[in-house]
């Protein structure tokens, strides 16, 4: 991922250097479980482990490695070739038994699993400022909106808590994921074991904190790393849907919200007043970049026999671009709703510009349960409301002159139907069930 959008603390996890250090400890890890089970001399795992850690920055050298692999065209060879020119001939022990995918694929499980740990955190402080925001305008009142235009009242609130509750689930479904990439695999050519004991995987997936992959072939099963991905496009698609939401109601002729803008910031090259929305705008484009990593994961899956090397390349590049451009976007967007401008007076004022047509279903509910058949009853409150949009006037007023309705609605019935304390009197209770009881 370009410098632009990597934050550094998921960006080192994919560093060169990170990955070297990761294939080390797992050969060594391996080379000690060895000797524990008498495989090598236990003498031969402690010197090999003394001697990497006295040395440990010269054997981390990416430069020096990526040199030897231009003549073996074989990174796992190019590093063992490293270690023993580093370490010595003691270093002859490290592999045993074990192939490539051995050490690749448990190292790329634990890249994934420090990933997702990131990525879970980004997620626990979106998620709180998603609740702090949703209870400071639990009854700021607004409009919902469907298909694009006025529906009926609703709180800003309630939109925010919607958006923590489809994150709360984002949240789930990573945690999920993590777990169904945490697995080692340390068995050996076409995984069967054959060269190396099943109790040495064991070893070092405990060491490492994963699990031992109940069967492997000669690489992990792709469907993991595909429900991995799965997990990263979803959550994005809940970036792009809130960034969404913000973007529409920045709009000049909603105004609703609003990005924070920073003193000296510029919005366009051309027209001083502008103040775009260019962060959420951001957003949306990020979204697309992970949503599009997940097509290639899951070609990864269908591979040929015990093991191809098509998966490779495709995760050279996406595991690196998605980790790095979601928990960009999830810091980004906690960012915009820790600091998002709302204007409750503008959200009255949209709620009110309709002259009270937001509560036409009220009173067709009213005269249905006045003994008015339902199409009959659609049909008044529909034609004057067409007439209160067309001539800009009160709903009410219009209702109130019509004897169809004040013969089964007298005028103290009729504006109670008006009453916007009825859409939000469940406030509380949709909030209890979203962040759990209220707190004293």
């Amino acid at each position: 991922m370009i410098p632009r959008y990597s934050r550094p603390q998921m960006a080192a996890i994919w560093a060169p250097e990170h990955r070297l250090r990761l294939w080390l400890e797992i050969e060594l890890d391996a080379l000690e479980a060895m000797a524990e089970f008498g495989r090598v001399p236990a003498s031969a795992a402690a010197a090999v482990r003394a001697a990497a850690e006295h040395q440990i920055e010269a054997i981390i050298d990416a430069v020096r490695i990526e040199t030897i692999e231009a003549s073996t065209r074989h990174d796992v060879i190019a590093f063992l070739t490293h270690v023993e020119q580093v370490v010595g001939p003691e270093a002859r022990y490290l592999h045993l038994g074990m192939t490539s995918s051995d050490l690749l694929d448990t190292a790329f499980a634990r890249q994934l699993t420090e990933a997702a740990d990131q990525l879970l955190a980004e997620l626990e402080q979106l998620l709180a400022a998603l609740r702090r925001r949703a209870y400071e305008h639990k009854d700021t009142i607004c409009i919902g909106r469907s298909h694009g235009v006025h529906a009926e009242p609703t709180t800003f609130g309630l939109k925010l808590a919607g958006f923590y509750a489809e994150f709360e689930r984002n949240r789930r479904r990573l945690r999920t994921a993590r777990g169904e990439v945490a697995t080692c695999m340390i068995s050996g050519a076409v995984g069967t074991f054959a060269n190396v004991d099943p109790a040495v995987e064991a070893a070092v997936a405990a060491r490492l904190h994963l699990e031992p992959e109940p069967i492997s072939t000669q690489a992990i099963p792709r469907d993991r790393h595909a429900a991995f991905f799965a997990a990263l496009a979803i959550t994005a698609c809940g970036i792009e849907r809130l960034a969404t939401e913000i973007r529409h109601l920045q709009r000049t002729e909603v105004g609703e919200t609003a990005e924070p803008f920073a003193r000296g910031q510029k919005g366009s090259s051309a027209m001083p007043h502008k103040r775009n929305p260019w962060m959420s705008e951001n957003l949306c484009g990020l979204a697309r970049l992970v949503r599009g990593y997940l097509v290639p994961a899951l070609e990864d899956v269908a591979l040929w026999h015990e093991r191809d090397i098509a998966h490779s390349s495709v995760e050279r590049v996406i595991a690196p671009d998605a980790t790095i451009a979601l928990d960009f976007a999830l810091h980004r967007l906690t960012g915009i709703v820790e600091r998002l401008e709302v204007d409750a007076a503008r959200m009255r004022a949209n709620l009110d510009s309709t002259q009270g047509l937001i509560h036409s279903q009220r009173v067709l509910l009213a005269l249905t349960e006045a003994g008015l058949a339902r199409q009959d009853a659609y049909a008044i409150v529909q034609r004057h409301a067409m007439e209160a949009w067309r001539q800009n006037v009160p709903l009410f007023d219009l209702l109130r002159a019509d004897p169809e309705v004040t013969v089964r609605l007298d005028e103290a019935a009729l504006s109670a139907l008006f009453d916007l304390a009825y859409h939000t009197r469940h406030v509380d209770r949709i909030f209890a069930r979203v962040f759990g009881p209220a707190e004293n």
